[in-house]
Parts: C-alpha cells; structure tokens; sequence
C-alpha cells in the first residue's frame, strides 16, 4: 500500500490549485462542488490539513474517507465539520473497480472572514466541528435539499457584485446553515436511539467499573477525555449525545454519579465525611461539602443525620 501524501493549505486559493479549480471568486470563502475536483484516483491515498474551516456534503461510493485514524465509508449522503488544522484523508476505495466519483459539496471558510462578526466567537460553540468522521451527521433527502440550497444561497452572493452588505449576507446564511445542523443532529441522536443508547450504557458500565476500583481516591474523577477515548468517541460527540439524551454535560453526569455514590457511602457506613471525601478523590473536605450541598440542598452531615 502506498503511504499517504500530506497536503497543507493554508489559504482557499491554494486548495483551489491543487484541486484543478479556478480560482476562487472570493479569498475568504468557497463553495466547491464535488464533481469539479480533479484529483486521480491513482493519488489516493493522501491527507489533507486545512487552515480554514469546512463543511462538507459527500457521497462517495466504495471510498473510505479518514479523519485522524478513523476511516468511515460515505455510501449515504452525510455531513461533517472540520475546523482549522485537523487532518483528513481519502483512503484508498474498498473497490476500484467500483469507485465512482464523489458527489456533493464543500463550504471553506477562512477564519478571517468571521473577524469582527459574532460568529468568531459562537463558531466555537458548535461542537460537531470536533466530531470524528465516523461521527457525521446522516442527513434525510429534505435534509440534504435544505442544506444544499443554503450553500447555493452563498455561492450566489460571493459571485454577486461584493458590497458592504455582502459579508453580512454571507454571515448569515452561514448562521442559518449551522442551526440546522445543530436541530438535525438533535434529530439523529434520537432517531438513532439503539446506537444513543447502547454508548449510554457503555458509559455507564465504565464509570461503574472505574468507581467501584478505588480510582477516584488515587486519580480523582476520569476525565472526558479519558471516558470518550474509552468509548472510542470524541469528547465533544460525548458532550452532545449527553446533552440531548438527559440535559447534562459531560462533567455534570459525572458529578451526579459521584454524589450517588457519596449519598451510599454516608447512608451505609460509618465512615467520617472526610474519610468519604477522600474516597470519592476530593482533596479538601470543603469541595465535597459544597458540591454535595449544591446538588442536594443538605451538607453531608445533614444528610447523614435524615437517616437517623
């Protein structure tokens, strides 16, 4: 098998030149359809890193596509996020002799575009921009025909006559595009409820197992970091399914959990508050008693007493 190329482009217009593109009508921003790159199939495989932003629409039949080291094949039409310096790669096709061309779009967005719009600071808060490729968001044909008239939407004001409206316009068409794929991917974890919940459960058996182990006195909670990769997920897809599933975040499942473990522990032992503090990995008695407080409106004394 070959090694992968590597490609770095740091502006629009080189991705353009390395894709057989003209080039683009705008530095900032590009709508590329699939069918236009020419790229031989005998390239593959290669990696890309972009220092700009993507979201990409693809299909592309009996081809892997990689981000980081997961590889996912694109028979259906999904769609994924990358942000600025994440790898991406082509891997070589589960069948050459049935590789077709990929099919679809691609929006790129050059940070500088975002300067002083509110969309610099709120793009961060989209957490699909970190998902894995595996992670994709599975779109429905209205969907996809929502989305794909959205891009249409951008590449016509970029290739309009550019006036002091046009940057506004694109901002918000891009707004718009985001919001969607935010209430799609709402839409994908509880239709996909059987995979949702079989990583629930994977969750659960894991912190489980981690807390019944006597780690929390020796490495203090897992981190989210920890948790996803033992999942095989990235953490901010772990954010996101928690989110929809039960209307909590990562760490304050995480603090749920222990504050049931505490509630155990002061209900059935006669261990001292500090001694169970120090157990549940605390290093100072007054953080659990704050954060035991915060979560059940008792002190851990009180709680202990009301069962007494």
């Amino acid at each position: 098998m070959n090694s992968p190329q590597l490609f770095r482009f740091n502006t629009i217009t080189e991705y353009h030149r390395a894709a057989g593109l003209p080039n683009p009508a705008h530095p900032l921003i590009s709508v590329v359809h699939m069918d236009d790159i020419h790229v031989p199939i005998a390239q593959v495989p290669f990696s890309m890193i972009f220092d700009f932003y993507s979201i990409s629409l693809k299909k592309a039949h009996h081809t892997r596509y990689k981000y980081g080291q997961q590889a996912s094949d694109f028979d259906e039409g999904v769609l994924f996020f990358m942000s600025p310096g994440q790898l991406f790669g082509i891997d070589l096709p589960v069948n050459i002799s049935e590789a077709k061309r990929p099919e679809g779009w691609m929006i790129l967005i050059h940070p500088d575009l975002l300067w002083n719009t509110p969309l610099a600071k709120n793009i961060k808060r989209y957490e699909f921009f970190s998902y894995s490729v595996y992670e994709a968001l599975y779109l429905s044909d209205k969907e996809e025909a929502v989305l794909t008239a959205i891009a249409n939407q951008i590449e016509q004001e970029y290739n309009a006559n550019i006036d002091h409206f046009s940057q506004n316009v694109i901002i918000a068409q891009l707004e718009l595009l985001l919001t969607y794929s935010e209430r799609f991917y709402q839409r994908q974890f509880i239709t996909r409820k059987v995979a949702s919940h079989e990583l629930l459960t994977r969750l659960e058996d894991f912190l489980s197992e981690y807390f019944n182990s006597g780690a929390l006195a020796s490495k203090g909670l897992p981190s989210v970091t920890l948790i996803a990769e033992t999942l095989n997920i990235s953490p901010g897809y772990l954010s996101s399914l928690l989110k929809s599933l039960t209307g909590q975040s990562t760490q304050q499942h995480l603090h749920d959990k222990l504050i049931e473990l505490a509630k155990e522990k002061l209900s059935t032992t006669n261990l001292s508050i500090s001694e169970i503090a120090y157990e549940l990995g605390f290093e100072h008695l007054q953080s659990f008693s704050k954060l035991f407080k915060a979560k059940t409106n008792l002190s851990p004394l009180e709680f202990r007493h009301s069962f007494n």
